[in-house]
């Protein structure tokens, strides 16, 4: 059925939720899971003699921030015997960098979170899970 689930993962609470769906899918069909981080691009627009973050210091966080979150993924496929790997990369819009990398990886399904944003909310802040459902080709399983 499906052979190839892409994660995208961002450290949330409701994400571990998703990593944990994933991962128990993933073993029950023989799968293997493709963890993904998308960092943030520095906002060059906002570079002035009064940064509140130097560029290097901001890079590394983002880094910092993936490696963790990746690594989480990957313990978790570790423990329960799943084939995982993990890929960290920079995007403006976080749902085209998914879509890119399903596509990219051969991704059959993907696992995501939502926080469940409604009305006035979810219009205003926008929702990465629901752009990629808009935009995707493949199966989205949205957990909340």
């Amino acid at each position: 059925m499906y052979k190839r689930i892409l994660l995208p993962t961002d450290g949330s609470e409701i994400t571990g939720k998703a990593v944990d769906t994933a991962v128990k899918l993933a073993a029950t069909l023989g799968a293997e899971v493709s963890a993904l981080a998308v960092k943030e691009p520095f906002p060059y627009s906002a570079i002035t003699e009064m940064q509140p973050m130097p560029p290097q210091e901001f890079f590394d966080t983002q880094d910092r921030i993936a490696t963790r979150n990746l690594g989480l993924v990957a313990a978790a496929c570790g423990a329960a015997g799943v084939k995982c790997n993990a890929l960290a990369i920079e995007a403006v819009h976080p749902w085209e960098a998914i879509l890119e990398q399903a596509k990219a990886q051969g991704a059959d399904l993907i696992v995501m979170a939502s926080h469940g944003r409604r009305g006035m909310s979810a219009l205003l802040l926008g929702s990465e899970t629901q752009k990629v459902l808009t935009h995707g080709a493949i199966p989205v399983l949205v957990v909340r």
